[in-house]
């Protein structure tokens, strides 16, 4: 029989968002303080930036203040206000970091519980490498990451998507799916795609064979991976023909959140993130968290 019991959201752990100013940013200040009031968890907001690069002149002259570290304290003041004024019992922490936002957003993810970041920058060159900065976190942080996508304005009740691989899904993938479902009272929906095989035979008597053999397949790894999902939460099992990321953008609309598995690898260096995983992370129409998972 499954549980019934919840495993708690981890209120020691801070919830950390990304900013540097552009209205991406401060939408993932909102979604990071309703998430930090889900928690019962304090907020961090970080700005990260290596001013001193392109600012050596000022540096030079102790009694002029980099104006690149002036904006920042500007945004990371605002992000506090807006913050404030959502959740005004929230505990807030602000951080200005002369770093590169990789490392010191990485970095922060080792004593977060989440780290939260918007979807495209200030705007020019800027937005294309602070869109690189989240999918570099993304790729290599070492709690979840939750990528703020959708529409400004966005009041979405669909419910978390929760995306199954080929074998059943992580433990820590499940449990974070079905704590953000729970603590929203929102439905889990469970999806797992598969492909019409193609087969060599054309005999009309056995062409139908593969494909229910794939779906029956399919359906069959949904149970498996809920088998462990408490009962007392609603649960939408999702069996889709073709690819797994199209599958997952199409029920991203309407929806709270999109979940994702990224498997990690020892020994392995660069970008860790699936073809499924780098699809949803830049055409789903909510957010989405990429959750780590060590094998």
């Amino acid at each position: 029989m499954p549980r019934t019991t919840h495993v708690a959201l981890d209120q020691s752990r801070p919830v950390v968002v990304g900013v540097d100013g552009s209205e991406s940013a401060l939408r993932a200040v909102d979604w990071a303080a309703d998430e930090a009031a889900l928690r019962g968890a304090p907020l961090r907001i970080v700005y990260a930036s290596r001013w001193e690069r392109y600012e050596e002149a000022a540096l030079a002259d102790e009694t002029v203040e980099p104006r690149e570290e002036v904006l920042a304290r500007s945004f990371v003041e605002t992000a506090a206000r807006r913050a404030g004024l959502r959740r005004p019992r929230l505990l807030i922490a602000t951080f200005v970091l002369a770093e590169d936002p990789e490392y010191a957003l990485v970095r922060e993810s080792e004593l977060a519980g989440v780290v939260v970041l918007g979807c495209r920058g200030r705007g020019g060159v800027t937005e294309m490498l602070l869109g690189s900065v989240s999918l570099g976190v993304a790729g290599h942080a070492h709690c979840p990451v939750v990528v703020v996508r959708g529409a400004p304005g966005d009041a979405p009740t669909g419910g978390v998507v929760l995306g199954v691989g080929a074998e059943p899904a992580a433990a820590v993938t499940q449990r974070f799916a079905v704590e953000e479902a729970h603590v929203r009272g929102v439905p889990l929906h469970a999806v797992r795609a598969w492909r019409h095989p193609h087969t060599a035979t054309g005999h009309p008597l056995l062409a139908g064979e593969p494909a229910h053999f794939e779906q029956r397949q399919a359906a069959e790894l949904l149970e498996e991976a809920l088998r462990e999902v408490p009962s007392d939460l609603k649960v939408e099992r999702h069996t889709v023909e073709g690819r797994a990321r199209d599958a997952l953008v199409d029920l991203s609309h309407g929806a709270d959140l999109v979940v994702v598995g990224a498997r990690r690898r020892h020994g392995r260096f660069g970008l860790q993130l699936g073809r499924v995983t780098y699809g949803v992370l830049h055409r789903a129409a909510c957010p989405v968290a990429v959750i780590p998972e060590l094998s």
